[in-house]
């Protein structure tokens, strides 16, 4: 999910009354955010990172899931909710720190309860004017969630990382985006200019269908689990067949696993 774009940049830049309701609505549905555990596509795809198949991992949602997974190449191209950072003086702090500031300030709206939207907000409508907003602790300046919000550039730096990490990649695979934000669609459009496998598993259509290799409309978790064991278990037979010589034996085993193929892709 593109969870970043739902961010509208009007409730960090806009009035007051913008930010109380923003904070607001983000405080009362922390806990339920905060609560998320990763998945089995999350945990596919730490396992094939660990087994190599896999480099960097550009992810545009701003839940920390793959964080939390333990994906150690990774980057959150449009940041995470886990921070809050300083308009003003660029000041970072945890969020969990940012929640019992916001709850010391607002006691009174700590046992509200509502329905969580995707973005971590929650579908709350009240009188906001109430709520007290904490600045920021070095500055006095405004704070807002550290990710990308709709209207906001990526970041150069990382927008350069990621294509340093295309220029050595042999193959892109897209998992579970549509890639209708431009943000994550430039590095599939620019994989494919040159030349290289671009795979996509994701249910629906998506922006890059016309570049695409290989797409597979199915749901990602049971997907990337059974590949996740199809390649561990080729890897364990290719090791059996190490001692009575690999070379001889190991493009029958690839090709008739039906594993080459997706690798390829990978």
């Amino acid at each position: 999910m593109d969870a970043a774009a739902t961010h509208d940049i009007s409730a960090v830049h806009g009035t007051e009354a913008a930010r109380q309701r923003y904070w607001a609505r983000s405080m009362v549905g922390w806990s339920m955010f905060s609560g998320g555990k990763p998945n089995a596509a999350h945990q596919a795809l730490r396992s094939l990172e660990a087994k190599g198949y896999t480099g960097l991992l550009v992810t545009q949602n701003v839940d920390g899931l793959h964080r939390q997974a333990g994906q150690s190449r990774l980057l959150e191209l449009h940041g995470s909710l886990a921070s809050v950072v300083c308009m003003h003086c660029n000041n970072r702090l945890d969020r969990l720190n940012y929640q019992q500031q916001l709850l010391n300030e607002n006691p009174a709206w700590a046992d509200m309860t509502a329905v969580m939207a995707p973005d971590g907000d929650v579908d709350l409508e009240t009188d906001f004017s109430s709520f007290r907003i904490p600045a920021c602790g070095r500055c006095g300046g405004i704070l807002k969630p550290d990710v990308v919000f709709f209207g906001e550039a990526v970041p150069r730096a990382r927008v350069d990382a990621v294509y340093q990490a295309l220029a050595q990649a042999s193959a892109v695979l897209v998992v579970g985006s549509s890639l209708m934000v431009y943000s994550g669609y430039r590095f599939v459009r620019d994989a494919a200019r040159q030349g290289k496998p671009v795979a996509a598993i994701t249910l629906g259509k998506t922006r890059a269908d016309a570049v695409l290799t290989l797409k597979l409309n199915a749901a990602c978790a049971p997907l990337l689990t059974a590949l996740d064991t199809v390649l561990a278990q080729v890897s364990s037979e290719a090791d059996g067949l190490a001692g009575i010589g690999w070379q001889r034996y190991s493009r029958p085993l690839w090709e008739n696993s039906g594993a080459n193929r997706i690798r390829d892709v990978l």
